[in-house]
């Protein structure tokens, strides 16, 4: 492992495994020399990283504070409460659950906790944005819930309306003809803002109840860049890992009426023991997003991600809603070059040292294996402090680098370039040469 680029904190107590140590260097030298732009990834703070490599790994807590199955939890029901009282004052909510393992199972506890087998969900199509937990036919929630699914508008060719954003009129003539009982709002490639306002009136003109699924702009809410759903939904599940920037986990608010039945579905209707040491974690990183510096970071977030798809609109790619208004680009490649795929610009921009993921755009032609689009997050560089002038240049290493994408001495120049970008914003200086 290269000294120059630690994977943590206590690297030096995996001295007796070289093998899995060296791993985790080659992983750290490429988060520290190669761009990452996905939109579901970020970089934790060390105090986050220790935290979940902590002794709390050790503990079995199956339960919840002052309930538990098995002795020795007193230090675990404190830090517990802690993550719970930290996440309702973040977002002014009146219950919090702190354990699900991952933003789908909290979304499967959600609708545990709401629904009966068998019964209607109204949510976001897949391949215009929605996520696996949304209705996907390879998901458990479509095998034990009936989705149907609204989606974006058709896209134009007027620059001032460019289409390609949720048409709540479909949403409310779905509603009606299907009477669901849960509404879902959320996303995983969406590029603007969603208000939970007229997705909750949707709702109650059909008796239904209303969850809004934050996993991705969960941190902008935090960091008052987006409007918060806590007080309009029912219930609020989100991804403790993407713009909020804690460690890997899922997290569940909701009313106080709900927080029985929240509670019963997360454990033990789908979890055993939770993972205390990732409780912590997310006990830290709730702290951390209620400093006033994360409000600026939230906000540096979304106009990073305007200035990168500024960018790649003047190298020729046209994006689809004509923007962004949050920490995603999304890219249809077919204005760039007609023949690109999704998948081979993944994989081209990976040689050049740029990070990022195929994604179908609205009406996909192309499987979402292969796709004819990109999604790109600003999260994470964000974090590393590279600001709108970095954006920009990386607009256009990714027009260089897939305009020049069967040359080899292209790729090189990029990955030379990138390395160098990188070299300037080091995620995590504070454990440099450790």
């Amino acid at each position: 492992m290269s000294p120059a680029h630690p994977a943590s904190p206590f690297d030096g107590w995996l001295t007796g495994d070289p093998e899995v140590l060296a791993l985790l260097g080659d992983e750290a030298e490429r988060q520290s020399t190669t761009l990452q732009l996905i939109a579901s990834e970020n970089f934790t703070s060390p105090a986050v990283l220790a935290a979940s490599g902590s002794i709390l790994t050790n503990k079995y807590a199956e339960g919840y504070p002052g309930r538990r199955y098995y002795g020795g939890n007193q230090v675990v029901d404190r830090i517990e409460d802690l993550a719970r009282d930290r996440l309702t004052a973040l977002f002014g909510a009146e219950h919090a659950n702190v354990q699900p393992h991952a933003g789908a199972t909290a979304n499967l506890a959600a609708y545990q906790a709401l629904l009966d087998p068998g019964d209607t969900v109204l949510a976001m199509r897949l391949d215009h944005g929605g996520h696996l937990t949304h209705g996907s036919p390879a998901s458990i929630t479509s095998k034990v819930w009936r989705f149907v699914s609204y989606g974006v508008s058709a896209a134009t060719d007027d620059p001032d309306k460019p289409g390609e954003i949720i048409d709540f009129d479909q949403v409310a003539d779905v509603a009606r003809r299907e009477r669901p009982k849960l509404v879902v709002a959320g996303s995983t490639a969406y590029a603007r803002i969603i208000d939970p306002l007229p997705f909750r009136e949707i709702a109650d003109s059909v008796g239904a109840r209303f969850l809004f699924d934050a996993a991705h702009p969960a941190g902008l809410i935090a960091g008052g860049a987006h409007p918060s759903p806590v007080g309009v939904a029912d219930v609020v599940t989100f991804t403790t890992h993407k713009t909020l920037r804690g460690p890997r986990g899922g997290a569940i608010l909701c009313t106080a009426e709900l927080a029985k039945a929240v509670d019963a579905a997360v454990f033990p209707g789908l979890q055993g023991g939770p993972l205390e040491h990732v409780v912590a974690a997310k006990a830290v990183a709730f702290a951390e997003a209620a400093r006033p510096e994360f409000a600026a970071y939230a906000a540096q977030v979304v106009a990073n991600a305007r200035a990168l798809a500024d960018a790649l609109a003047t190298e020729g790619f046209r994006l689809v809603s004509g923007g962004t208004e949050n920490h995603q680009v999304l890219v249809d490649l077919r204005s760039f070059d007609a023949d690109l795929t999704g998948k081979e610009a993944q994989e081209v921009l990976d040689r050049a040292g740029i990070t990022c993921n195929r994604n179908t755009v609205p009406d996909d032609p192309r499987s979402p294996f292969v796709t004819s689009g990109l999604r790109l997050g600003s999260a994470a560089q964000t974090t590393t402090g590279m600001g709108e002038a970095e954006m920009t240049r990386i607009g256009g290493l990714i027009g260089r680098t897939l305009r020049g994408r069967s040359d080899d001495a292209v790729l090189a120049s990029v990955r030379a370039e990138v390395r160098e970008l990188c070299a300037g914003f080091p995620p995590y200086p504070t454990l440099a040469g450790a």
